[in-house]
């Protein structure tokens, strides 16, 4: 096994294509930094931490330094490669994110939003190291990079816990998820279909099956749970609770808030305002 060294001398945060031949054998080797290693598309092995494991498109590698591995693809596999030196990170996102979560190499498999997000992150990192080497450019790429390795945590956690679920139960599960971690954006039902590859008549059918709503009815209830919560909590404008909870029209957010509390947020508010101490 050989020391393939990667130059990070330019920048601590590096990101290259690889195309391997069908058969081709990338023999035992290991690096002095991290890799993430995202199959882009086609099919292989990779041997890591002495196990032989299958690699499909979007699975997701870190490997740690001094870590000995080799792929092998067995059709065209083009894998995108993020290499960086840790010492880029922040202290505490290099303690308690990269050292808590991924003290060894490992593969992980994430779900149809995680790999969708992981792909959109990859395409920010590589816009932005397209462009001209700055203090700005290097900042964004970092900022990427820790928002990549947090999502990659995040999903590993979601897909532990659906781990034996029914598909259906599993997608429906996985919607509820990702709308309570999104419920902020602009979605839509024809968005989370396109993340799952399926129609939105099917979305709306197997979350409708396991929840009794269709998913923009639970959208809606998230943004008015959240916006309840602010309204007797916080002394924020109504137009900055309507714009936080991801709604763009303040006469929808009200017609909204009205619909699910049978009040309007301003009484809302007056109801539940903290009793003030004599």
């Amino acid at each position: 096994m050989t020391l393939k060294w990667i130059d990070l001398s330019r920048n601590a945060i590096d990101l290259y294509e690889q195309k391997h031949r069908g058969g081709h054998l990338v023999s035992e080797h290991y690096h002095q930094t991290h890799q993430l290693l995202f199959v882009l598309e086609g099919e292989g092995t990779i041997r890591l931490g002495g196990e032989v494991r299958k690699l499909t498109v979007d699975d997701t590698a870190l490997i740690v330094p001094y870590s000995v591995h080799s792929v092998m693809s067995d059709f065209r596999l083009t894998l995108l490669v993020l290499a960086f030196d840790e010492a880029v990170l922040d202290p505490d996102m290099r303690a308690q994110l990269l050292h808590a979560y991924f003290p060894a190499s490992c593969l992980m498999k994430p779900g149809l939003f995680a790999a969708s997000e992981l792909r959109q992150l990859l395409r920010k990192m590589l816009f932005e190291q397209s462009r001209e080497l700055s203090p700005l450019v290097r900042l964004s790429l970092k900022v990427q990079l820790s928002q990549l390795l947090l999502l990659l945590v995040r999903s590993a956690g979601t897909e532990a816990a659906g781990a034996g679920s029914s598909s259906n139960k599993l997608r429906a599960e996985k919607i509820r998820s990702y709308i309570d971690s999104k419920y902020f954006d602009p979605l839509t039902a024809g968005d989370i279909a396109s993340k799952l590859d399926i129609s939105t008549r099917h979305v709306n059918n197997i979350f409708k099956e396991r929840y009794n709503m269709t998913p923009m009815q639970y959208l809606t209830e998230v943004r008015i749970r959240v916006a309840q919560k602010l309204l007797a909590e916080t002394g924020k404008d109504i137009i900055s609770i309507c714009f936080e909870v991801g709604y763009d029209s303040v006469s929808t957010f009200y017609r909204s808030f009205k619909a699910v509390t049978k009040l309007s947020p301003k009484t809302y508010r007056e109801l539940n305002a903290p009793e003030q101490a004599e």
